[in-house]
């Protein structure tokens, strides 16, 4: 359901050309849960936001869905981006002026700008009034159905990273990408997460990404990769 061809990525800084990613390839089947290893510094949010769609590579393709995501247009890569892919960030990129309820729902609510086509399919879309109850649903499952009046700076580090990660499913993506999830978080509570994002990917067979430099996350995985000097390694 997932896969890259040849991934490059080089950024220029003036001075020096920085070859972060040097033709990476990967394949990955519906409903895996794979893990990226490796040190900071070595490309591996860099990888996760090109296979997302959030920073083009300069060169190479990605074919999520059989659709090479880089030959659309930017509104279709937003949708795309959108419906059928949830991203959990180390940081949480929580809006601190809204409540736990309204930060699950953007997503939702920027989905219902972008229609389905007649021809294409809608199962799991969440749009219009479906979408406050999936949030209650959602939060609930997760333990947070009395905190989600509350702001962001009312909550623990563990609380905010569920938040983010309701958030990341509540337009029920086939693809979840998680970037350091439990980087922020306590040995305790990181178990916490990770094991709640396997129960999602057993659940509803969701193909899930997690990157990390932690080799103990590696147990929970179908596959591991090394991101090694710009490429992966199985």
């Amino acid at each position: 359901m997932l896969e890259a061809k040849n991934i490059h990525k080089i950024y220029n800084d003036g001075s020096k050309e920085i070859h972060v990613l040097k033709g990476v390839e990967l394949n990955i089947e519906e409903g895996k849960f794979v893990v990226i290893l490796g040190p900071s510094g070595a490309g591996k949010s860099t990888l996760l936001h090109i296979l997302g769609g959030l920073d083009s590579p300069t060169k190479g393709k990605v074919i999520f869905e059989k659709v090479d995501i880089y030959g659309l247009g930017d509104a279709a890569i937003s949708k795309t981006r959108n419906s059928r892919i949830g991203f959990v960030f180390q940081f949480y990129h929580l809006l601190s002026e809204f409540t736990v309820l309204e930060n699950v729902l953007i997503p939702a609510l920027i989905s219902s700008k972008f229609p389905p086509k007649a021809d294409q399919p809608t199962a799991g879309r969440v749009q219009g009034p479906g979408s406050k109850e999936r949030a209650l649903e959602l939060l609930n499952q997760v333990g947070l159905s009395e905190r989600m009046t509350h702001f962001p700076s009312q909550l623990s580090a563990g609380e905010r990273q569920r938040v983010a990660l309701v958030r990341g499913l509540i337009n029920s993506p086939s693809l979840l990408l998680c970037d350091e999830p439990t980087g922020n978080l306590d040995s305790k509570t990181g178990e916490e997460i990770t094991s709640l994002i396997k129960k999602i990917n057993r659940q509803n067979q969701m193909t899930v990404i997690l990157v990390t430099h932690n080799t103990d996350l590696t147990r929970i995985a179908d596959s591991v990769y090394h991101l090694r000097d710009g490429l992966l390694v199985n």
